[in-house]
């Protein structure tokens, strides 16, 4: 799998934080160059991410949503820290061990102090979490 992924343009992130680290390692991929660049991010899924019931954890699925929405969040803001105030999200479909989940999002607005976010979690092309998010800038 590891060997697709690299085919595909995607790389391992050394290091995504202590606690993004816990359930990686998380992949990413730039979709576009230049001003309008896009990343999307990636987690291939272990059995150590699912629930009791066989399926990956809710818990893992928004914690991958919020960790690529408030990325996308810190480059619109310039590179500064933003926090989540809000994410809403919805879940579509289970996502299973040997799968690999996609995150991907677009800014919506900025204003001087806010990001107001959409995204989305997909495995292939079904579509496993819609997702709305708002992200505080930090100020200096």
């Amino acid at each position: 799998m590891q060997t697709r992924l690299l085919s595909q343009g995607w790389k391992q992130v050394k290091s995504a934080g202590v606690f993004m680290d816990l359930v990686g390692p998380l992949w990413a991929r730039r979709e576009r160059e230049g001003v309008a660049a896009a990343w999307r991010y990636g987690l291939l899924l272990t059995p150590r991410h699912l629930n009791p019931a066989g399926v990956v954890h809710g818990g893992l699925l928004e914690t991958l949503m919020d960790h690529a929405l408030s990325a996308i969040a810190w480059e619109a803001a310039g590179r500064v820290p933003c926090v989540s105030v809000q994410l809403d999200s919805h879940f579509l479909s289970a996502a299973r061990a040997g799968e690999f989940i996609e995150a991907s999002g677009l800014v919506v607005h900025r204003s001087q102090s806010m990001v107001f976010l959409r995204g989305g979690l997909c495995v292939a092309e079904r579509q496993v979490m819609a997702a709305q998010a708002l992200m505080k800038i930090q100020q200096a």
